[in-house]
């Protein structure tokens, strides 16, 4: 039964570490977020038209080869 006990207070001192853990954390304000999330869809859209660029690349070479 002691053990039960041990795990529950390793849980509880577990939890609250994570909470003072929580409240250090520096979230972001509203424009912050904003500007992130437009820098991450603009790369993402980038890395798309990049990568299809790529992909019509080799098949266009791959229908040279094979015809």
């Amino acid at each position: 039964m002691s053990n039960v006990k041990q795990i529950i207070q390793s849980l509880g001192a577990y939890l609250g570490d994570v909470g003072v853990e929580f409240k250090k954390i520096a979230w972001p304000d509203r424009q912050e977020l904003v500007d992130s999330t437009v820098v991450v869809i603009t790369f993402i859209v980038i890395l798309a038209v990049v990568v299809l660029c790529c992909d019509k690349t080799i098949l266009f070479f791959l229908q040279l080869i094979h015809a």
